[in-house]
């Protein structure tokens, strides 16, 4: 998925194209990694297919619009986010629940959630690593819009319509605009942090996590 995700948004869309939509099928909108494949893969929390994949999205010409119409939690909360703009049900919950399972997130995910959220609840979202309903996520001003689900797919739709009424070249030129100003803190050192994140994401306390969350039970966390 992410490898076709990646190639459908380094393309160049056809001209005739004003707006492009992201939505899922089923209960959740994304649960991020498999696990369960992480785990056998010993990939305790590899993250550069992902980061290729939202870096397609992120630079993609068009308006990208999230259908969150379920959960999106870790990887589904950074595909949402790298959207342009979110229209979520409102049972939806968006999470980073890295933290309870060993992980952490790369500079690249990490400088998203801090872009959109802000220090204080990218604090939150990171360190407490519980979801956020898509209620609040509306009222602190993160997603564009939050819908029941009856009203969902009218809401999704009166977005994309009205965005598809809009210029198409003004709508490229403040894409590629709002894109190239929030990559700044892409200059800056970071290999010490680089360091940090892959000394969590390979230590006994990720394969602990990891294994806890499958088998639905508590992690015992050791600081290893």
């Amino acid at each position: 998925m992410l490898e076709e995700l990646t190639g459908l948004f380094s393309v160049d869309p056809p001209a005739v194209e004003r707006v492009t939509v992201i939505r899922a099928e089923g209960p959740v909108f994304c649960a991020g990694v498999d696990l369960k494949e992480r785990d056998s893969n010993g990939m305790a929390g590899s993250s550069g297919g992902i980061e290729t994949m939202l870096d397609a999205v992120q630079n993609y010409p068009l308006p990208v619009v999230a259908a969150v119409q379920g959960d999106a939690i870790a990887g589904g909360n950074e595909l949402a986010l790298h959207c342009d703009l979110v229209v979520a049900v409102s049972t939806a919950r968006f999470g980073m629940s890295l933290a309870q399972i060993g992980l952490a997130p790369s500079w690249f995910l990490a400088k998203k959630i801090l872009e959109v959220c802000g220090p204080v609840v990218a604090r939150e979202m990171l360190l407490l690593g519980d979801p956020l309903p898509s209620a609040r996520m509306a009222h602190l001003g993160l997603i564009h819009r939050v819908a029941e689900p009856a009203e969902f797919d009218d809401a999704v739709s009166a977005v994309v319509t009205r965005v598809a009424a809009n210029a198409p070249l003004s709508l490229r030129a403040m894409k590629s605009v709002l894109t190239r100003q929030m990559t700044f803190r892409d200059g800056i050192a970071h290999d010490d942090v680089d360091e940090l994140v892959d000394a969590a994401r390979f230590s006994s306390d990720a394969k602990e996590g990891i294994a806890a969350r499958l088998d639905r039970r508590t992690a015992e966390f050791r600081g290893e």
